[in-house]
């Protein structure tokens, strides 16, 4: 039997409707992923969920005996302890047992009979108010998430904050549990914990993420908001993307059908009189309902359109390291780390939260002067950085004088574009271009920040945290701008399937200022450090070694690699080639245009530095390949 049914609810807030007819029933025990775009109504159905909000139209109805709790996706300051915060949503049990704690303090230290007599009412109070049962749960639930409850909440990390609020949506045993963004600003090990705990948990969850790993672990079906409408797939992650893409591809030919009828019927009606006539006019008002069709239809949204502007590329080493050392007082983040990163090179950097993976990209940066060893970095150096993008926004101003500081255009690879026509390729309307920052929810924070970042010529990225809210499908273009991206990438992210998509190593901090970098992406990275233990001798399996043994064949990611290039090179030079040839073609001069000759000049330098790095790649792997073919 469903535990709650909406049926054919709809709203808006005051532009498009949000949520347009929308209907779905949830049965115990599912795992639900809510999925969709920025701005599509996902946390507004969260809302409609828990009552916060009323639907403008329609109904939700719940099982009267059904309890519903909500993990939210800020984490707003709230004071006191961890016990304290756990408790709040129970407010009237936590005053009680605050005055009968109170009252036994001042019992140990005064026998009076009147604070006897007091102590008996507030029992007899409590009792009657089931709290003795309530503190019980709360204490239950603390140790089920592993916390400990006299710590004070805001000196907790983050990780733990989220801990906390999981507890306080649990205390009341919900039957439906609903998380928004439960994944955001966790490290790896909070995630892989949050997880464990989520498949373990024997009620119905609902959750809001983009999280792809988390998603395809966690659900056991799919639930999207699109145009207004909610599309269920009773299906993993998986499944759900072909799913859906078939989905969309039947819906795409049913328009093309339906447009070219809609045209036909229009040219007809335009002949004038004979289609006036009395044995038409069913034709006519079925014309008039096909047009009326035809204005409801809801378009999908665009994708964000991402390039990235390019500087000259660098030297070919970006920057070296010879067992450096850096230390916050008697803390050490970096205890003799050595690397090498050359020019195409996309490093991932992973650790738990305060481990110092910012403070290391400000090192390899010379940010920070090392307090040991040597550090050497390349020439022709020009750096992106994310991450100091937040602090040099203003909150108060639009969206166009943070991108453009006041100018009306950005130059993207040496070709100036107009500001507003930049920002709608990351979907910002131009109504919303004016308005503040401020105003702003966090994924259109984040693709404000990529706008910025990506008309900033460079040949290094420096990519902080770059993928939190940002929904799935601008995740997906932004893998694939960073893989055609000719210069360095250096990225922070607890994000494992994004990680895996475009690094080429993983430096993993490993605790006490113990750095060790691997090959790969994540998986690649869990399977390295397997393989490491295994090849330690029994005396010292269990302890941490700080160096993997040596590869003794390439990787599964490295052979792909190797397969896909020469393809890969082969198409670079058929596109160099026509380049040339427009470049050598006087048809071209005659048009006057030198915006077109400059980009046609970018896009062919960007080109070469592509080929040269292709080709080097593919020189390293055939060494590689031929040094292990004779191990």
């Amino acid at each position: 039997m469903a535990q709650l049914w909406i049926n054919n609810i709809s709203i808006s807030f005051g532009g498009p409707m949000v949520l347009d007819g929308a209907s779905l029933q949830i049965e115990p025990g599912e795992r639900i992923g809510l999925l969709g775009r920025n701005g599509s109504g996902k946390s507004t159905l969260i809302k409609l969920l828990e009552g916060s909000i009323p639907p403008d139209k329609g109904e939700i109805v719940i099982d009267k005996n059904v309890r519903i709790s909500v993990m939210p996706q800020d984490i707003d300051d709230l004071q006191g302890n961890v016990y304290d915060v756990i408790a709040s949503g129970g407010q009237e049990h936590l005053d009680l047992l605050h005055v009968y704690h109170d009252l036994t303090l001042r019992m140990s230290k005064n026998d009076d009979q009147s604070l006897l007599n007091k102590m008996e009412q507030v029992q007899n109070q409590l009792e009657a108010a089931g709290a003795w049962q309530f503190h019980q749960q709360v204490e239950t639930v603390i140790s089920r998430v592993g916390l400990d409850d006299n710590v004070e909440f805001r000196l907790l990390s983050a990780g733990l904050k989220r801990r906390v609020l999981l507890a306080r949506a649990l205390v009341y045993d919900p039957d439906i549990l609903l998380l928004d963004e439960p994944t955001n600003h966790l490290d790896i090990d909070s995630i892989l914990w949050l997880e464990e705990f989520l498949q373990n948990y024997d009620k119905t969850i609902m959750f809001v993420t983009h999280d792809r790993t988390f998603l395809q672990k966690i659900s056991t079906r799919i639930v999207e908001i699109d145009r207004g409408k909610l599309f269920s797939f009773s299906c993993n992650y998986a499944t759900y993307l072909e799913r859906r893409q078939a989905m969309q591809e039947a819906e795409e030919s049913q328009w093309q059908a339906f447009d070219k009828k809609l045209a036909k019927e229009e040219v007809w009606v335009r002949q004038g009189i004979k289609a006036r006539r009395t044995r038409n006019e069913g034709r006519v008002r079925a014309l008039q309902v096909m047009r009326e069709e035809r204005a409801r239809r809801r378009e999908r949204d665009g994708n964000v359109k991402l390039t990235v502007s390019e500087a000259r590329r660098s030297g070919k080493l970006v920057v070296e390291t010879d067992k450096i050392s850096f230390a916050y007082a008697d803390k050490i983040i970096i205890d003799s780390f050595s690397t090498r990163i050359m020019r195409g090179d996309r490093v991932g950097i992973i650790g738990p939260n305060g481990s110092g993976k910012t403070t290391l990209i400000k090192v390899l940066l010379g940010e920070l002067p090392v307090a040991g060893g040597t550090l050497r970095l390349g020439t022709n150096i020009a750096i992106a950085y994310f991450d100091q993008l937040r602090a040099q926004f203003d909150e108060r101003k639009s969206l166009r004088d943070n991108v453009a500081d006041g100018n009306d255009t950005v130059f993207i690879n040496g070709v100036p574009r107009h500001v507003v026509g930049y920002l709608q390729d990351f979907l910002f309307p131009p109504a919303q271009i004016q308005s503040p920052v401020q105003s702003l929810s966090g994924g259109e924070k984040n693709r404000m920040l990529l706008a910025k970042l990506f008309c900033t010529s460079s040949n290094v990225l420096v990519l902080d945290e770059p993928t939190n809210d940002l929904d799935v499908e601008t995740l997906e273009l932004l893998e694939d701008r960073l893989l055609e991206y000719s210069g360095t990438i250096l990225l922070v992210s607890h994000d494992r399937t994004f990680l895996n998509n475009v690094v080429t190593s993983t430096i993993v901090l490993e605790g006490e200022g113990r750095m060790q970098e691997y090959v790969g992406g994540y998986d690649d990275w869990l399977r390295q450090r397997v393989e490491i233990k295994e090849a330690l001798p029994k005396e010292v399996k269990g302890k941490k070694e700080k160096q993997p043994r040596e590869k003794s064949k390439l990787s599964f990611k490295e052979l792909k690699e190797r397969e896909e290039l020469p393809c890969k090179i082969e198409k670079m030079e058929k596109e160099k080639a026509r380049l040339m040839e427009l470049l050598n073609s006087p048809d071209l001069y005659k048009t006057n245009n030198p915006a077109r000759l400059l980009d046609i000049n970018n896009q062919l330098a960007v080109l070469e530095a592509d080929l040269e790095t292709a080709y080097n790649r593919w020189d390293e792997l055939e060494e590689l390949a031929t040094k292990f073919a004779g191990i």
